[in-house]
């Protein structure tokens, strides 16, 4: 089936995961970071104190999405959607109207949680479950709503705030997706509640968390979230080691957001025609290469080949970590096992800045971390072998050592 085709054929279904990822902009960083200094003004705190409440807030939303998100596998995605865009939009009322500091960081924790954590996983989540043989391209349409995000509301925010002011364009936004959702709750038809043997929402059978083949996996799926966080927060300290204009890393990071949609749209259709398994040998090929050419060139070319081979490889990242899931533990359980591993990536891209800042505090320049990322991705690429090679010799089966 055909891009074309699948837009045709299932355009409700798609516009609820595409819309659902969208919405979980609000939640990112790159987002909240444009109203950081409002923010910081608004809380009357310093920059360094919000952003450890920043990483604090993460990281418990990390945690809830490990408890939260397993409830799709049995709940009505309707309601679960219902329940955590009210979560969202009570965030966004929090963080901007409270005037005291513990009410307005609890609704930046709901903003992070419901927004960058429950929605995005929404989103995946119907289009891995919901399209059987054509999940790869659906959860590669799904994951376009982050690289346009990226693309338009960056732009949008600069421009609303010479006329608005940042509460007014928070509310702006939230009432832009309030009307969105509206639309298609009334004209979509939502899929039904999964069925589930009676008691398996208390005593599941599946929990990755205790399953080795997700611990062999893990590191490959964590690498390239934790080295862009690294590279976004500290971009200065990388073009001056690497010898690059700032103006440069500016113009890639655009070019980033661009090469996640060819990626994301390769990378499910490569899943539908090769399986999960076969491009999940080799998908993280373009950022290694990224990683040489920086290591052995350096300058402007170093800053492009980072920006452009991060993106393609991010873009294809959630059609085959997605698609893997499934093969390992089945679509039904898809939801418990996505949250597992979104909440990984989540609690890993909360520490990162941490160690990036540590290592770099320590005298090491960040051509030395990046071919440590080098090593790393390696190092991940050869731990998931074996449970890849397994799963393509025998994809049905879903028999795995457990840890104890």
């Amino acid at each position: 089936m055909s891009y074309r085709r699948l837009l045709r054929d299932r355009c409700g279904l798609l516009g609820i995961a595409f819309l659902a990822v969208f919405s979980g902009n609000m939640g990112q960083s790159f987002f909240i970071g444009l109203f950081q200094r409002p923010l910081t003004q608004h809380l009357e705190i310093s920059a360094g104190t919000f952003g450890t409440l920043y990483s604090l807030v993460s990281l418990i939303a990390g945690f809830l999405v490990l408890h939260l998100g397993p409830s799709l596998d049995w709940m009505s995605p309707r309601r679960f959607a219902l329940a955590v865009l009210t979560g969202l939009f009570a965030g966004v009322l929090l963080m901007t109207l409270s005037p005291w500091l513990i009410a307005a960081v609890l609704g930046l924790g709901l903003v992070r949680l419901c927004g960058q954590g429950l929605l995005v996983h929404l989103g995946f989540t119907l289009a891995g479950r919901e399209f059987g043989a054509q999940r790869g391209r659906a959860v590669g349409v799904a994951s376009l709503g982050m690289p346009l995000g990226e693309i338009v509301l960056t732009p949008a925010v600069a421009l609303l705030l010479v006329w608005l002011g940042w509460r007014e364009a928070w509310w702006l936004f939230a009432l832009v997706l309030i009307f969105a959702w509206l639309i298609l709750a009334s004209r979509v038809d939502w899929p039904s509640p999964p069925q589930v043997p009676a008691g398996e929402a208390k005593t599941p059978t599946v929990r990755p968390l205790r399953d080795v083949r997700f611990w062999r996996l893990l590191p490959l799926l964590l690498l390239l979230p934790v080295t862009m966080t690294g590279i976004f927060l500290y971009q200065a300290q990388m073009t001056e080691d690497l010898g690059a204009a700032a103006a440069t890393y500016a113009m890639a990071l655009a070019g980033k957001g661009l090469a996640r949609m060819p990626g994301a749209l390769m990378g499910g259709r490569w899943v539908d025609q090769l399986g999960e398994q076969r491009l999940g040998r080799w998908y993280q090929l373009p950022f290694a290469l990224a990683l040489v050419i920086a290591l052995t060139l350096g300058g402007d070319i170093a800053i492009w080949a980072l920006m452009l081979g991060g993106g393609l490889v991010v873009g294809m990242q959630e059609p085959v970590a997605n698609s893997l899931m499934v093969s390992l533990w089945g679509s039904e359980h898809l939801g418990r096992a996505r949250s597992a591993m979104s909440a990984s990536i989540v609690f890993a891209t909360g520490l990162s800045p941490a160690v990036f800042g540590i290592l770099l505090d320590l005298g090491i320049d960040f051509s030395s971390l990046l071919g440590g990322m080098l090593v790393l991705l390696v190092g991940s690429w050869l731990l998931a072998q074996g449970t890849l090679a397994t799963l393509l010799r025998r994809p049905e089966s879903r028999e795995w050592p457990r840890l104890s």
